[in-house]
């Protein structure tokens, strides 16, 4: 006996498949996106914030090495001003407790027609960024660095094989400036440094220089490996200093020649790029009882033995 159809059209029983027509709306979503990738989700506004705090520090952090420089300081703003340095103003507290330098200093100043204006302690210690400044500072513009091979044109105008000093991972801007300051002492032509992740010419480092920054010039590169590769090019005898090095300093038999001396972070040394690079490693000899030497220091120590074998 035939069944009687239900109300409603329907039957009992399976009904047709689709036949593959609505096969998309089977297909799976996969996998759940991450927290911090769904727009509307808390983690993905927390990435996008962090992201822009990270953006904006990068920017203040740019137009600090880019805007004014400030020297601080009564020794290093009159070395700045008898080398010449370039300077747009000079802020200088009032009813300051005036000695020989600041007196000295101001007249400088007046002579190369640089503005001159009071400041307070408070905006002093601003303007420094509360450095130790005495009482006076004297801002400067952005540092105009060079190109390596200004430094190798420098050493051909003085008739001199080129003495050079290549940083790598350097962070520290007093050590920068301290370098630069060595390099002058010992007759060295200039100083070379990475553009990411090392210190740079500021405030600190002209100050740590004591007024050797307007005399050696810096130059600054976009590839340390690359730069001494073009050194190599020019003849240049490029030697890295590690406590582990093959040769001791005094037995370094090429500080005749044309040589760049490439130093490295305190703790950290030179990279394992750089120090591929080398010509040779070379380490300086000290007491057992002492780990190791403040970069600033070894760099000193070792331009002054290539200095007094040239001389000799």
């Amino acid at each position: 006996m035939a069944s009687t159809p239900r109300a409603g059209g329907s039957k009992k029983g399976p009904t047709k498949g689709s036949g593959g027509k609505n096969k998309r709306s089977l297909r799976g979503k996969g996998p759940t996106p991450k927290a911090e990738d769904r727009v509307y989700h808390k983690a993905h506004k927390a990435t996008a914030n962090k992201k822009a705090a990270n953006a904006s520090a990068q920017a203040k952090r740019r137009k600090k090495e880019n805007g004014p420089n400030m020297v601080a300081g009564r020794n290093s703003v009159l070395e700045a001003l008898r080398e010449d340095v370039p300077a747009t103003a000079m802020y200088v507290a009032g009813r300051i407790d005036s000695d020989d330098r600041v007196r000295e200093a101001i007249t400088l100043a007046t002579k190369r027609g640089i503005s001159m204006l009071e400041a307070s302690k408070p905006d002093l210690d601003r303007l420094t960024d509360d450095a130790i400044h005495q009482g006076i500072a004297l801002q400067i513009p952005p540092y105009e660095y060079a190109e390596p091979r200004d430094l190798l044109e420098d050493a051909a105008d003085r008739a001199e094989a080129p003495l050079l000093v290549a940083l790598d991972g350097i962070t520290d801007p007093r050590n920068l400036g301290a370098i630069v300051r060595s390099t002058a002492a010992f007759g060295g032509h200039g100083v070379i440094i990475p553009q990411r992740r090392a210190a740079s010419m500021t405030a600190a480092a002209w100050k740590t220089s004591a007024g050797a920054a307007a005399r050696i010039r810096v130059a600054q590169v976009v590839n340390l490996a690359r730069a001494i590769d073009e050194l190599k090019k020019q003849n240049v005898f490029v030697v890295g200093l590690d406590m582990d090095g093959d040769v001791e300093l005094p037995e370094l038999t090429f500080s005749r020649d044309p040589v760049c001396i490439v130093v490295g972070s305190e703790g950290k040394g030179i990279s394992r790029l750089i120090a591929d690079k080398c010509d040779q490693i070379v380490s300086v000899p000290i007491a057992a009882t002492t780990e190791s030497l403040n970069a600033g220091i070894a760099a000193a120590v070792s331009l002054y033995e290539v200095a007094r074998t040239r001389r000799g």
